[in-house]
Parts: structure tokens; C-alpha cells; sequence
């Protein structure tokens, strides 16, 4: 065979053919009947479709959940530092560090819920070397 396709056949014949040869798999259109966007692979299971686009409100808010949740996790480590260390025999700079330091990160918590998250994030910084800093005099 040459792999023409005979004389008889009409093109519509020589299509079906050439199409059952390719992957069934793969359907050239999404499930609502429109164009499939190319730069997702479908058999990729690690992307998903509708994490696509980019919401900036959802990104908003998860940064705005990380400053307090950071905030919040930090200063009540300072505060458990500052008790224990108030109940050893240590200078009492070092447990006013480790208070100042969490009551910073309490006040970046509280600007983090209201959408200031990059001064939550300096603060955050600053308050982790106040208590670092009064970790020194230990």
C-alpha cells in the first residue's frame, strides 16, 4: 500500500481513519464545549484549572491570615519565654526584652488583620530581635 487512501473513499473516510489513529484521550475541547486552553496539560494531576487565575482578594486575605497567625504564634512564644525566664534567676532585662519583643509582634498581628502586611512584616522582624537581642544578655 502506497498509504493513499483508494479512489473510493472520500475524504470524510481518509479523516476518521486518520482520527481513530490518534489518542482518544485527549478531547481537542473542555467540557463546556469551548476551545481547551493549550498551556494546561489534562493529564497534568498537579495543576488545577481554576487555581489559574490570579485572585488578588485571595491573595490578600492569605497574607493578611499569615501576619496574624505569625503574629499570634510569636507572641506567645515571647510571652512563655518571658515567664520562664522571670521565674529563673536572670537580669530583668531579659525578660522585658522578651515581652517588649512579643508585645511588637502582638501590635504586627493586629495590623496584619487590617490589611497592613508589610508593616506587619517589619514588625514581625523587629520584635524577633528585641527578644533575640534580650536572649544576648542571658
Amino acid at each position: 500500500m502506497s498509504g493513499r487512501p483508494d479512489s473510493g473513499t472520500g475524504p470524510e473516510t481518509a479523516d476518521s481513519e486518520a482520527a481513530a489513529g490518534q489518542d482518544a484521550s485527549v478531547d481537542p475541547r473542555d467540557e463546556s464545549g469551548g476551545p481547551r486552553d493549550e498551556s494546561v496539560d489534562p493529564r497534568d494531576e498537579s495543576v488545577d484549572p481554576r487555581d489559574a487565575s490570579d485572585d488578588p482578594w485571595e491573595d490578600a486575605r492569605r497574607a493578611r491570615w499569615t501576619a496574624v497567625g505569625t503574629g499570634a504564634a510569636l507572641t506567645l512564644a515571647g510571652l512563655a519565654a518571658a515567664l520562664l525566664r522571670l521565674a529563673r534567676s536572670a537580669p530583668a532585662l531579659v525578660p522585658a526584652a522578651y515581652a517588649g519583643g512579643a508585645a511588637v509582634c502582638a501590635a504586627a498581628a493586629v495590623l496584619g488583620s487590617r490589611g497592613r502586611t508589610r508593616r506587619a512584616l517589619w514588625l514581625l522582624i523587629a520584635g524577633v530581635m528585641v527578644m533575640a537581642l534580650g536572649d544576648q544578655f542571658d
